[in-house]
């Protein structure tokens, strides 16, 4: 039997997860369709997923079509929960995205579809809720060509649209007007296919268009769009077809090295970890040695394979398939099982753009607050945990409001620890303004490491990340004292000049030197008299922030690229608060009797937005947002508190870091100087 790992995506309260339960119910998996209302749907385990009728974490659950075994996890639809979906989406071979007929196109669909399209993932819409009242076609489908895809084909035609009777019927081989339609699309991208189309249309019979429309499903190119109901389940066995006919089957190399991903990692109630991981290639059996990560490694002790219903036991798992895995104690979400399959690429989604300090009710509770946002940073390695040693405070990145309510609600539920939330404030970043370079010399600098260390900091294009480059000759500094500064380096870059992290720059070694190993007579290696890598490792800030306050940075904030749809008559009393939040509308146009606006504003702003449009519009006004970009801040240049030892205040960090260093600096040893290559 071959394997379909699907995904379900949607806007949040399209109906992906009530979708999922008529799956599940028409392949005999479930005698009775769960209720998201009721909190009885099978993916929605959490008590307060239940609670709020949301999914927060995404699930896994099988069902068979057919001869294919289909994994289909559905993913949170909330934008704060944007994280849970960008881990699935690596483990894909298809993904469903779920639109409402009644709201039509969504700020967080056209997120959704943009990365889908992007990562080349096969992908069916389907158009869910044609039984509400208010449903639509035509709109949806001119919406869908517009806003997500040109490459739309609907599959069929709605009857009785918005009644409880409304009913989806498939095109067949004898409607002359779909055949003509998916040919062009089809041809759009198939020189043979178009070939033919010119040559003698009468050989592009029925089975021949299902073949191709297949092949450029597959690829990412064409997205069939099914319209239905989960609610009476119209449509949806047209959909249960097109999942069977349409989407790939995952690719499956048992015999070789094993690869896979781990996309999600749970606790159980003594605090043993699970990992669920799909492979790519190979085979894992229990008590089999895995590595994972960089440099991890652990003993497998149970599997448990996902087949039709729950995960069930199993002593080996293979490629293609989903599992949970037990006994990787350090395993952590984003981790590559085995050897890694491609090379580690950017986030398919924006970071998270805001920042709460999270505070203990109880000040007894401080402690245990700090083990329990561990853990849920286990979990979402994007809530990036970050501890203010000055302020005794710890602070947690979030995508928005809603995902905070939900991280205390689950301190309170799950770890007993009632929190309060300080302030929300925006995550900047910080880029070089140019090219700066520093140095520090073993005893010619004031400074008591024994290490030499030149570094020249140069910009770099956004989402270029962090590179460190070698300018000394090779082979001139012992590998590890190399590896101790660019640690060192990187560690360095998360908070600039203005305390903001640098996620983009060029980092070159310049100068480097070093004592190498020696003792008094007779005697056994003395540190004080030799570098090691501690003195690389604390000299290193010190010549970085040099360079960096030499080059200066530019504090750059995330800036959202909204559309705004209001009564005409709201218009004027909108501009002026959009002004005063910073929103730049770039372009105004009518429709019907409403004004479209689209435009940019600051990630600080949107909140902000959302909550005053409901009254100036009388209820009337959608906003989307989402992330575009980072553009310089204007104005007062915020500025983040520093954590740790200050690289930028000398005298301080010296003080700071000698308590550490035992030993004095004795004078005339031979030493190892490097300057850069001519």
């Amino acid at each position: 039997m071959s394997t379909l790992n699907l995904g379900i995506l949607a806007h949040v309260d399209a109906g992906k997860t009530s979708l999922t339960e008529r799956l599940l119910y028409a392949a005999g998996v479930i005698d009775e369709i769960g209720s998201v209302d009721d909190g009885n749907t099978q993916t929605d385990s959490l008590a307060l997923e239940r609670q709020r009728g949301i999914t927060i974490k995404s699930a896994v659950v099988s069902f068979a079509i057919k001869d294919v075994m289909v994994n289909l996890i559905d993913t949170p639809g909330h934008p704060d929960f944007i994280a849970e979906v960008e881990r699935v989406l690596n483990v894909l071979d298809g993904a469903v995205l779920v639109i409402s007929a009644v709201e039509g196109v969504q700020a967080q669909t056209r997120v959704l579809m943009r990365t889908l399209r992007r990562l080349h993932i096969p992908t069916l819409v389907f158009v869910n809720k044609i039984d509400r009242r208010g449903a639509r076609y035509d709109d949806v489908l001119r919406a869908i060509s517009e806003k997500l895809t040109q490459t739309a084909v609907p599959m069929g035609s709605v009857h009785d649209i918005g009644t409880r009777t409304s009913g989806f019927v498939p095109h067949d081989a004898d409607d002359a007007g779909f055949s003509a339609g998916l040919t062009e699309v089809l041809a759009e991208h198939d020189d043979e296919f178009l070939a033919a189309y010119l040559d003698d249309t009468t050989r592009l019979t029925h089975g021949r268009l299902r073949d191709a429309l297949a092949a450029q499903v597959g690829r990412g190119l064409v997205h069939p769009v099914f319209f239905g109901s989960a609610a009476t389940g119209a449509g949806v066995d047209a959909l249960t077809a097109a999942i069977e006919e349409l989407l790939p089957r995952a690719e499956a190399d048992a015999d070789g090295p094993v690869s896979g991903t781990v996309f999600k990692v749970e606790r159980g109630p003594a605090g043993e970890k699970t990992a669920y991981a799909r492979l790519f290639s190979g085979t894992v059996r229990v008590r089999d040695r895995v590595r994972f990560g960089e440099n991890g490694e652990g003993k497998v002790t149970a599997i448990s394979v996902f087949g039709p219903g729950p995960a069930d036991p199993c002593t080996s798992f293979s490629a293609g398939r989903i599992a949970k895995l037990r006994g990787l104690g350090d395993v952590r979400i984003g981790d590559t099982l085995g050897e890694p399959r491609t090379a580690a690429g950017s986030h398919s989604f924006a970071p998270p753009t805001l920042e709460t300090v999270v505070v203990p009710c109880c000040p007894a509770d401080r402690g245990g607050l700090r083990l329990a946002l561990d853990r849920l940073a286990e979990q979402d390695p994007l809530i990036n945990l970050r501890q203010d040693d000055v302020r005794q405070e710890m602070l947690v990145s979030l995508y928005g409001e809603v995902q905070k309510e939900v991280i205390q609600a689950t301190l309170a539920d799950g770890f007993g620890i009632d929190v309060e939330f300080r302030g929300t404030t925006t995550i900047c970043i910080e880029r070089p303004s140019g090219s700066g370079e520093a140095v520090e010399v073993i005893e010619k600098d004031p400074h008591p490491f024994l290490a030499t260390v030149g570094l020249r900091i140069d910009p770099a294009p956004a989402d270029s990340g962090v590179r460190f480059r070698l300018e000394i000759e090779p082979g001139a500094l012992p590998l590890s004292f190399r590896r101790a500064i660019e640690e060192s380096v990187r560690e360095t870059l998360s908070q600039g000049l203005h305390g903001w992290r640098i996620p983009d720059c060029t980092v070159t070694l310049t100068h480097s030197g070093y004592w190498p190993r020696q003792s008094h007579a007779h005697a056994t290696f003395d540190k004080s008299m030799s570098s090691t890598a501690g003195d690389f490792r604390n000299l290193t800030p010190l010549v970085l922030m040099g360079a960096l306050r030499q080059a200066g940075t530019t504090v750059h904030e995330p800036m959202h690229r909204f559309r705004l749809e209001l009564p005409a008559d709201a218009l004027g009393s909108v501009l002026p608060v959009l002004a005063q939040l910073r929103a730049v509308p770039r372009t105004t146009r009518t429709r019907g009797s409403s004004y479209v606006l689209e435009g940019v504003v600051p990630a600080a702003s949107v909140h902000g937005i959302e909550q005053q449009l409901p009254g100036l519009t009388s209820g009337e006004g959608v906003l989307e947002a989402a992330f575009a970009s980072y553009q310089p801040v204007r104005g007062t240049i915020p500025s983040r508190p520093r954590t740790g030892h200050n690289p930028l205040n000398r005298k301080e960090y010296l003080m700071n870091v000698v308590r550490g260093v035992s030993g004095g600096i004795s004078g005339g040893a031979a030493g190892h100087e490097s300057r850069p290559r001519s």
